[in-house]
Formats: structure tokens, sequence, C-alpha cells
């Protein structure tokens, strides 16, 4: 691997603590292409990062998202990292990350954080919520990961033009995920190291808001992906809220009260559920299909390039 293809991937936001070391590291180790997205910092992060010899460019936008989808339009390298700027992150594991993309056995590499993390690095609260959105992803798209979140990545030159990215905030990692699955991209995970933040460095992450704003991601991305479980679980909740209701009538009607409108909305409940269920049959034969198509379209595009 020639290190002068590889290209280091850093969003920042307030890391002037840790934003020097790291670039610095990564120069010690032969990377010269180091790309530091910053979000319109307020302490030195932008400065640390030019004075170890990094390329900073400040973001049009605000979120990580928006970061890195900005920085995936600059990249031409042939592969890239990313990695996050807080240092928790070990740049001397960069060859586990970029090894399966640069011997063709992936085309985006996560690192697995909960194979080796240090005491402090996650909260139990943080565990937990990882724990449950990696099982909720597994079920949604039927590719089970451990660490869907890992901010420790590579990607192929291939990977980064097929992925397109919406979302402007924390949810990017889980986005990213969604768009390999979907553009049938080799995904490998790699066990690294997680330390736990630097003392002084506070954490943007806030667990209970961007847990919820990360699930609903991973649900409503499956609406193209996998419709039967998009649209089942409305059609679940509708048909339990009508039989929930149904429940009470029929109670109330064993004490000679009638609820005439109240039958009428559980009725209707029930009856748009189990529509629903049909629909949701019927997206998934509509997305099977366009999934063929796509699959024997980049089939037939990848034998044209090795032509």
């Amino acid at each position: 691997m020639n290190k002068e293809d590889v290209c280091i991937l850093i969003p920042t936001l307030n890391e002037g603590k840790t934003i020097g070391g790291l670039v610095k590291e990564f120069k010690s180790l032969g990377f010269s292409n180091i790309l530091v997205i910053d979000g319109h910092s307020t302490d030195d992060t932008a400065k640390n990062a030019e004075n170890e010899g990094a390329k900073v460019v400040i973001q049009s936008g605000a979120g990580k998202g928006q970061a890195v989808s900005q920085a995936f339009q600059i990249i031409t390298s042939k592969y890239a990292v990313m990695i996050d700027g807080d240092g928790t992150y070990l740049p001397e594991e960069v060859s586990k990350i970029l090894e399966p993309v640069t011997t063709g056995l992936a085309d985006h590499v996560i690192g697995n954080r909960f194979s080796n993390y240090q005491k402090g690095a996650f909260t139990r609260l943080n565990l937990f919520g990882n724990r449950i959105l990696n099982k909720i992803f597994g079920f949604a798209y039927g590719v089970w990961l451990e660490d869907i979140l890992s901010g420790y990545r590579a990607f192929t030159q291939d990977a980064i033009k097929q992925i397109e990215l919406n979302r402007t905030g924390f949810e990017v990692e889980t986005e990213i995920t969604v768009e390999c699955v979907k553009k049938d991209l080799k995904i490998m995970e790699v066990p690294i190291t997680y330390l736990a933040r630097t003392s002084g460095a506070a954490t943007k992450l806030k667990p209970v808001r961007d847990g919820l704003r990360i699930a609903s991601t991973i649900y409503l991305l499956t609406k193209l992906h996998n419709p039967l479980f998009y649209f089942n679980i409305i059609g679940g909740l509708l048909i339990a809220a009508g039989t929930g209701i149904g429940i009470y009538i029929v109670n109330e009607w064993l004490k000679n009260i009638t609820h005439i409108p109240l039958t009428i909305f559980a009725t209707l409940l029930i009856v748009i559920g189990i529509q629903m269920f049909i629909f949701a049959i019927l997206s998934d034969l509509i997305v099977s299909v366009h999934k063929e198509n796509m699959h024997m379209m980049r089939k037939i595009l990848k034998e044209k390039e090795k032509l």
C-alpha cells in the first residue's frame, strides 16, 4: 500500500486539546494527506491542525453528517480513513482499518470498539443504547454488525462515490452503513481499541436525544430497503391500537354501554392495519425486483471496467 493513496479524514468541532497530537501521529506514520473538516470551532482546533501540517477546510454547513458529506465531495484518493478528532481512537491501528480495503476484501471497513474498550470509555447507558441500536439495525436490514456507530472507518474511492448522505448530525455513521448495505458494498468489521475521552474534553453526544434520532434514522431508511419491516411496524401498531380499543368497547358493551363512534374508529384502525400488511408485501416485491436490477447493472459496469 502506498500511503500517498490514503486520505485521512477528520471531522472536528472544538477538538483543540487533541487534534494537534492526532495529526502529528498520522504524520509520523507516513500519512501526508490529512484533511480536517472543521465545523466552525470556537477554540484553536483549526490552528493546531494547520500547524501540524493538515489541510483544514471549514465546513459550509453544520453537523457531523454535513461535514462528512462535504468531505466525500473533496476526497479523490484511492482510499480514505475517517476518524473522530477527540482522541478516542488510536492512529497506529490505521493499518487494521486499511488492510481489508487495500487487499480487496472489503469496500468499507468499520472499527469495532466493543472488542477492546478502556474503562470509562462508555457509560452504562451508552453501552446499552449501542447494543439495542445494533440489534434494531440487524432486524431492519438483515446484516448483523457489532458497531454501526463507530467513528473509525475506511473506504475505497468506489464506495465514497456510491454513498449518498442526507443526514446532518450524529446519524451519519448509521446512514453510511445503510448506504453500503443498499449499494451491495462489501462491509467488514475489525477489532480496534477505544479510549476514554481526554480530561476536559466534553462529549457533544446527548445519549437519549441522539439515540432516538439514530433509531428513527434506522427505521425511516428501511422504507426503500426493507418495506416489510417499515410497513409491518405501522400495520402492527394500528392493529394493536384498534384491538385495544375494541377490548374496551366489548367490556363496556357487556355493561350495556355502547360506543358507536369508537367502534367505527377501532374497526378503521384494524382495517387500515391489515391494508398496511398487504402494502408491505407488494412494496417488498417491487423493491426485490429493483434490487435485482441494480445488482445486475453494477455487475455489468464492473465487467466493463475490467475490459
